[in-house]
């Protein structure tokens, strides 16, 4: 007897571009307003880019940090990069993942810098301690280094910059480190911001061997004790914090003219966090630090008439 092959579910019905590329403007808007506000002084196109990768890292983020984290586990990030690389041969397979088709067609970027991130997730599934500062700067990397590397392609450089005769090398030069710098600048920042919130989840990122640097115990941290030791463990902290914002400023300067104003506001920006813990005398333990929207407003010209004379 003939047998009739089974119906098959049909495709799935992804959203348009422009809903798609809508959908992770609101996404970066929701969850960071500080990194959102530095997308809006980009050119539309550029900022529609920056929206899209910005949602596949918080998308990739979250396998480890969401709601749904305890269930991740090898096998999840496999299939996520799995995902991955359909959207690099072009098929995208839900609606957020057609704005970055869209966005890595029309910036081409490698591929590596996705996959070194979902790498830094992994070593969360399995860390949740550092002895070196040499093992944090990997993670960092990883999870936020490679966010400048994604980016540069969008940001893109000038061909010639205006730049004196003792800097003649710096002629379509891409800048990758400063880039990376940028990037581990900002997850320092955030583990530094973030020591309270991560104790509670029974992690530590500051390096081991920097808290027995200042005789400052693992105990010490999870009871939140606010000393002398611990303060000097943060000035350390954010002394290191503040170099690699001050290595990444070199490169800005070879950014595209359209992209340096807001790469410089959103530096500004994060780097005032830093300026907020010590505000709050080093307590990121009973409060969070973050820079108010005055004080966002004030960085803004700071940052354009940068753009323009450095």
């Amino acid at each position: 007897m003939l047998q009739l092959p089974k119906p098959t579910q049909p495709p799935k019905m992804l959203a348009s571009v422009e809903e798609s590329y809508e959908r992770c403007r609101q996404i970066t808007q929701k969850y960071s307003k500080t990194f959102y506000l530095g997308t809006l002084l980009m050119p539309p196109e550029k900022r529609r880019a920056i929206w899209a990768i910005y949602v596949w890292c918080r998308r990739t983020d979250e396998l480890v940090d969401g709601p749904q984290a305890k269930y991740t586990t090898p096998e999840t990030l496999q299939q996520w990069h799995e995902h991955l690389e359909s959207l690099f041969n072009g098929h995208p397979l839900d609606d957020e993942d057609v704005a970055l088709v869209d966005t890595l067609q029309r910036f081409p970027v490698e591929i590596e810098p996705f996959e070194d991130m979902i790498a830094g997730q992994q070593m969360d599934l399995y860390r949740n301690r550092y002895q070196t500062f040499e093992d944090l700067k990997l993670y960092c990397y990883r999870v936020a280094g490679t966010v400048g590397l994604m980016s540069n392609a969008v940001l893109g450089v000038e061909k010639h910059p205006s730049v004196g005769p003792w800097n003649q090398q710096l002629e379509e030069y891409i800048p990758q480190e400063e880039a990376i710098a940028l990037g581990i600048a900002n997850q320092l920042t955030n583990i530094l911001r973030d020591v309270g919130e991560d104790a509670e989840r029974g992690r530590i990122y500051l390096p081991l061997e920097d808290l027995d640097r200042f005789n400052y115990t693992e105990t010490d941290l999870f009871k939140g004790i606010i000393d002398d030791r611990w303060r000097e463990l943060m000035r350390f902290q954010i002394k290191r914090a503040r170099q690699y914002y001050k290595d990444a400023e070199r490169g800005i300067r070879i950014l595209s003219r359209d992209s340096r104003w807001p790469v410089w506001a959103a530096l500004m920006l994060y780097q005032g966090i830093l300026d907020v813990i010590e505000a709050n005398d080093y307590d990121v333990f009973s409060q969070r630090a973050f820079v108010r929207t005055p004080k966002k407003m004030l960085y803004l010209p700071i940052a354009w008439l940068r753009s323009q004379v450095l």
